[in-house]
């Protein structure tokens, strides 16, 4: 790797010290998708996990990350995270919320610190990816790490 970027996610993840690669790829800036991600890394949509951040009628902000070419279900995710509704945060404030840009979201390193839900389909790997903070950078990490780390609920939070 030539120039591992220091994110704020990377700084954490190196002092909670897990176990983690750092995987970078080529954006295109037309493309910055999840399952972009997945196929110019050569790893499983279903094990590259897109970052989201929404926000709850009770609880206010809070982040969830859910497997590529998937979509994330608004009932579930509220049940899980003890809201009656749960929308996405529009792209215009995920960045004043989070500071980080589109593309480039991770559930660690956030300006606040936001509760993390996962999709419970994560533990079902040895490995996950995970965006590190920047835009064409991916933690590659046991999930377990990350739900540690993250202090991470996981369930079902997708539609069938």
């Amino acid at each position: 790797m030539a120039s591992t970027k220091k994110t704020n996610a990377v700084r954490i993840m190196e002092g909670a010290n897990v176990p983690f690669e750092l995987i970078e790829y080529d954006i295109d800036e037309e493309a910055l998708s999840a399952e972009d991600a997945a196929a110019k890394t050569n790893i499983p949509e279903e094990q590259t996990f897109k970052t989201l951040c929404a926000r709850g009628d009770k609880t206010g902000v809070l982040m969830v990350c859910v497997p590529a070419g998937r979509e994330l279900d608004f009932k579930k995710l509220a049940s899980l995270s003890g809201n009656k509704s749960v929308e996405l945060v529009h792209l215009k404030e995920v960045n004043g919320l989070t500071g980080y840009i589109r593309g480039g979201c991770s559930p660690l390193g956030t300006k606040k610190k936001y509760p993390v839900y996962i999709d419970e389909t994560a533990i079902l790997f040895d490995f996950i990816t995970v965006n590190a903070g920047h835009r064409g950078l991916l933690f590659k990490l046991n999930p377990e790490d990350l739900i540690k780390v993250t202090e991470a609920k996981y369930g079902d939070v997708l539609r069938p």
